[in-house]
């Protein structure tokens, strides 16, 4: 299901830590589509220009911290 994009979050963690730390990412394939400062935005703008189910919805943190993910087939009321 997004495989890809997770994989591919989390082999670039470290490297995204330093420029996108603590914002939330949009992430289709292997590329950073955009990137928002809240899960909430990222999603209600996702689903505007995206199909649902092809993109991941990643928070930047550090390893050793919670990992939250967030794909695209979720609904937040």
């Amino acid at each position: 299901m997004l495989d890809k994009e997770y994989k591919y979050y989390k082999e670039n963690q470290k490297n995204f830590l330093g420029k996108y730390r603590d914002k939330v990412l949009v992430i289709i394939g292997e590329n950073i589509i955009d990137v928002y400062d809240d899960e909430v935005s990222a999603y209600k703008e996702a689903v505007e220009k995206y199909k649902l189910g092809t993109f991941l919805i990643q928070k930047c943190i550090p390893e050793e911290e919670t990992i939250q993910t967030f794909h695209s087939n979720v609904i937040f009321a």
